[in-house]
This record gives structure tokens, C-alpha cells and sequence, in this order.
């Protein structure tokens, strides 16, 4: 059972692949979260930029502009204290500690199971 810590929390999620984002969406909108959607690196910056009560950011890594590492650079320059969990369909060995490394807070492999991502996200409220 998922509880309450995520209702009205906004969550931007970084994802160039339509559907990838439209489920992201729809997932996170099922336990009441607010959501902003980034289909770039540079268009995440820009809303992280103009939002700064994004609670937690889902990082899609292979991105077309900036990829994921880079924004996540710069965001925990702005922000050093928000949760940013990786995403990616490329999961290889090694792929986790190098997102942690990377400064991502933690790491989710795609297809993205909602239980293993809500347990993720609870983790940070």
C-alpha cells in the first residue's frame, strides 16, 4: 500500500520518449503528485530554473541535448539537496554506482515497476 508521503509533492520528470513520460505521468498523478514534464536536458534546466519547489526530479540518462549526468550536475549545483533518481532502459553492470557517483540519489532501472519507484521516491519525505 502506497501511502501519503508523495501526495501534492511535484515531481519534474526528465524523459525525451513520449511514452516513457506519458506513463511517468500517469503514475505519479495516481498518488496525487503534481508533475512538469522536460522531453530535454535543457528544457528540465529551464523548468528547475522557473520551479524551485520541485521536490524530487526523475533523470532519464540518454537524452538527446544534455544527458542526464550533466543536468543532474547542474541542478545539484543550484539545489545540492534534491532527490534526483536516474531512469534508464540501458541498465548494464555497474550503471547504478555510476549514476550514485554521478550525483544522482538513486538509480531505477526501465521497464520502471511503480512499487520499486514509489519505495524509491518515499525514501526521500
Amino acid at each position: 500500500m502506497i501511502s501519503n508521503k508523495l501526495s501534492g509533492k511535484l515531481a519534474l520528470i526528465v524523459e525525451d520518449d513520449p511514452v516513457s513520460n506519458e506513463l511517468l505521468n500517469y503514475l505519479l498523478k495516481k498518488v496525487e503528485m503534481k508533475t512538469l514534464r522536460a522531453l530535454s536536458g535543457s528544457e528540465a534546466m529551464k523548468l528547475f530554473i522557473d520551479n524551485p519547489d520541485i521536490d524530487i526530479v526523475l533523470m532519464d540518462i540518454k537524452m538527446p541535448d544534455l544527458n542526464g549526468f550533466e543536468v543532474t550536475k547542474l541542478m545539484k549545483k543550484i539545489r545540492p539537496n534534491i532527490p534526483i533518481i536516474a531512469q534508464t532502459a540501458y541498465a548494464l553492470s555497474g550503471d547504478r554506482q555510476r549514476a550514485l557517483a554521478e550525483g544522482c540519489d538513486e538509480y531505477i532501472k526501465k521497464p520502471i515497476k511503480k512499487e520499486v519507484l514509489f519505495e524509491l521516491m518515499e525514501k526521500f519525505f
